[in-house]
C-alpha cells in the first residue's frame, strides 16, 4: 500500500476539490492510502456523506494554512502546524511515502530542501512536470524551481528527465533537447554554451541538440531542458494560449445556428482532441532528486487532476524512481563531482 500525505487546503479550489480527488483515486486504486492534511473538522464537512475505504483515508490535524503571499522559507520555519508542514513531515518520519500539495510553490519547494533532503550527489532539484503536444507528452523541466541555473544542473536535470521518462512513461532511450533561441551553434547564452558540450560528451543521454521553443508543441523532444526562468515562461505561455485557443474554438463554434449543427457532428472528435491538450489529464509535477517524493499541482487544480496526481504518485513509488535517480548519479562520477558554489 502506497501512503500518499494530501494537502487538503492547497489551492484554490480547496477543501472540497482536493478531497473529492482523494476520493477518486481511492476508487480508482486499491493500492493507495490518503492521508489529508489540515483542520479536521473542515475535512470531516466535506467528507459528510460521502461512501468510501475508512481504513485508506486518514485525517492529520493542521491548525495552519501558509498563504500565497508569505515568505515560503519563513513560513515553512514558523507555521511548523501548517497542512503543507505536517504533510513533509509525514513524508519525512516515514509515516507517507509522497506529500501532494497544490499550494504555494514556493513553500512546497523551500520545505521539499528543507524537511526532506536532497539525494546524494543532486546538486539541484528541477520541478519537471508533463506537457501535452500533437504526439505523446513531453517532460520540461525545470520549470520552477531554480531561476539560476549552472550547466551541471541542466546536465543533471536531463539525467533525471530521461529516467522518469523511461520508466514512468515507458519511452525507451527518449530524445533530450536543450531549450536555445535558435538551432545555430552561435546561438544562445553563456550557460547554453558551456552546457552543450558537456551533453554531448555523455553517450547513454540521447541528446540531440537545440530546441527552440515553437517546436515543444509538435513533441520537439521528450525531455526538453530549460533553466526555471526560461522553463516557467514556457509553460505559463503555453496554458495560457492553450486556454485561449479552446475558448476561442468554443465561441466560434456557438456564433450561429450553421456552427451549432456543424458543433454537434464534430463533438465526439473535437472532445477527444482537446481531451489530449488538458493538463489536468497528466497530474502533478515531481520535484525530482529529492530523498522522497514531493509533487506540485496547479494552484488551480480540479478533483479530475488531483486525482490523477495521487495515481501519478502510486507509479513514481512503486517504480523506485528515486533510487534510479541515486543509482545513476553514482555511475555518473562527471556529475556527482561538486560544482563552485
Amino acid at each position: 500500500m502506497i501512503r500518499i500525505a494530501l494537502d487538503a487546503m492547497g489551492g484554490d479550489n480547496c477543501p472540497g476539490e482536493i478531497v473529492k480527488g482523494a476520493l477518486d483515486a481511492l476508487e480508482r486504486s486499491s493500492g493507495i492510502s490518503v492521508i489529508l492534511t489540515g483542520p479536521e473538522e473542515t475535512i470531516r464537512k466535506e467528507l459528510a456523506g460521502c461512501q468510501y475505504d475508512k481504513e485508506r483515508l486518514q485525517i492529520e490535524a493542521a491548525s495552519e494554512v501558509i498563504t500565497l503571499d508569505e515568505a515560503p522559507v519563513q513560513a515553512i520555519q514558523k507555521k511548523k502546524d501548517s497542512s503543507i508542514v505536517k504533510g513533509l513531515m509525514l513524508l519525512k518520519e516515514g509515516r507517507a511515502d509522497a506529500f501532494l500539495s497544490a499550494g504555494s510553490s514556493g513553500a512546497i519547494l523551500a520545505g521539499g530542501q528543507l524537511k526532506i533532503g536532497r539525494i546524494k550527489g543532486v546538486e539541484r532539484t528541477p520541478l519537471a512536470t508533463l506537457i501535452p503536444t500533437e504526439s505523446s507528452p513531453s517532460l520540461l523541466l525545470d520549470c520552477g524551481a531554480n531561476v539560476d541555473a549552472k550547466p551541471q544542473w541542466l546536465l543533471q536535470f536531463a539525467r533525471m528527465g530521461q529516467i522518469y521518462m523511461e520508466n514512468v512513461c515507458g519511452i525507451k532511450d527518449p530524445s533530450v533537447k536543450l531549450v536555445n533561441i535558435g538551432l545555430e551553434e552561435e546561438k544562445g547564452n553563456n550557460l547554453i554554451k558551456e552546457t552543450k558540450p558537456l551533453m554531448e560528451a555523455l553517450s547513454d543521454i540521447n541528446y540531440q541538440g537545440y530546441i527552440e521553443a515553437r517546436e515543444i508543441p509538435h513533441h520537439g523532444a521528450d525531455v526538453v531542458v530549460a533553466d526555471a526562468f526560461t522553463g516557467n515562461v514556457i509553460l505559463k505561455l503555453y496554458e495560457g494560449t492553450g486556454g485561449t485557443l479552446i475558448k476561442a474554438v468554443k465561441e466560434g463554434l456557438m456564433s450561429s445556428l450553421r456552427s451549432k449543427i456543424g458543433a454537434l457532428l464534430i463533438k465526439p472528435a473535437l472532445k477527444k482532441t482537446l481531451k489530449k491538450f488538458d493538463t489536468s489529464e497528466y497530474g502533478g509535477a515531481p520535484l525530482l532528486g529529492l530523498k522522497a517524493l514531493v509533487m506540485k499541482c496547479h494552484g488551480n487544480a480540479t478533483r479530475k487532476e488531483i486525482a490523477n496526481a495521487l495515481l501519478q504518485c502510486e507509479s513514481f513509488v512503486k517504480l523506485g524512481i528515486n533510487e534510479k535517480i541515486s543509482e545513476a548519479l553514482l555511475r555518473d562520477k562527471e556529475l556527482t563531482a561538486p560544482s563552485e558554489k
